[in-house]
């Protein structure tokens, strides 16, 4: 009898010691609870590259043509675009301007504020810097400030064009939400460019880049595998990065394809983090 009684306060001992760890685990396999992993950075980074690459994608509608009539026949920006120029200074100077209130461009996006883009020589000289500024600029209420400077490569191959880029953005979502976005980058256009047509232009990303969300933590990201952005898609489509920033390493995966993907366009990345690989999402 004393031998069934101690057996019985053994068993419930091991029962309540495994219903303890299990109630201890700190979170499932398939989530990460802290906010800047938990598509924090990767949504941050995938926006403010997506609003560079569409600030050098308008400078060149601007540039190529010299005037807002073609903007506005570019499948992109209604009637929304005035541009004038002065090629009399040096450098000279292109100014785009969508208007003090929200005005809904042909692409679905609200834009208000103004580009200025500055340059050397001619627009399409090759290696000729060209610089973009803001001024009270907004893409669907997200505000871009600081500047783009960037060259066009000469290939050798029409319509191959690649850029070097000098990012130093903050990008700022709400007052009291905003992040810094510099980099170092190269910028292939890789399809689009002979149609006049915007939303159909992709382009792949590589270099380096850091990233300072509004919590003060930085991250640096070392592009792997370039980074794929299709003007007509709201967060990056493709490409690998290997995170080095506050609190731990990680590496990025913005190649993922899930129910709701459409023509590769999704809002969800994979983020392995100590050993651990979670499924993200950038909004």
């Amino acid at each position: 009898m004393r031998c069934n009684t101690v057996l019985t306060k053994g068993i419930l001992f091991f029962a309540f010691t495994f219903f303890l760890f299990a109630g201890c685990k700190k979170e499932p396999s398939n989530t990460v609870n802290d906010p800047d992993d938990n598509g924090g950075y990767a949504q941050d980074a995938s926006k403010a590259e997506w609003m560079s690459n569409d600030a050098i994608s308008i400078a060149d509608a601007a540039g190529n043509f010299y005037n807002g009539v073609y903007m506005r026949g570019t499948n992109t920006f209604g009637t929304c675009a005035t541009v004038s120029t002065d090629t009399l200074s040096n450098p000279h100077v292109i100014i785009i301007r969508f208007g003090d209130v929200n005005c809904q461009c042909l692409d679905g996006r609200n834009r208000r504020g103004t580009i200025v883009l500055s340059y050397d020589s001619t627009y399409t000289d090759t290696i000729a810097p060209h610089t973009i500024t803001f001024q009270n600029y907004f893409v669907n209420d997200i505000q871009l400030d600081g500047s783009i400077k960037y060259s066009r490569i000469d290939t050798t191959v029409i319509g191959n064009w690649f850029y070097k880029v000098k990012a130093d953005l903050k990008m700022t979502t709400t007052p009291n939400q905003y992040v810094y976005w510099k980099g170092s980058l190269v910028r292939k256009w890789i399809s689009g460019f002979d149609t006049h047509d915007r939303n159909d232009d992709v382009f792949s990303i590589s270099g380096n880049a850091s990233l300072t969300r509004a919590n003060n933590h930085l991250f640096v990201f070392d592009i792997q595998t370039p980074l794929q952005f299709a003007m007509n898609c709201d967060y990056c489509e493709a490409g690998v990065v290997n995170v080095n920033g506050y609190n731990n390493v990680r590496q990025l995966d913005y190649s993922v394809s899930t129910s709701t993907t459409i023509n590769g366009c999704d809002d969800a990345a994979k983020l392995t983090l100590n050993g651990h690989v979670y499924t993200i999402r950038m909004k």
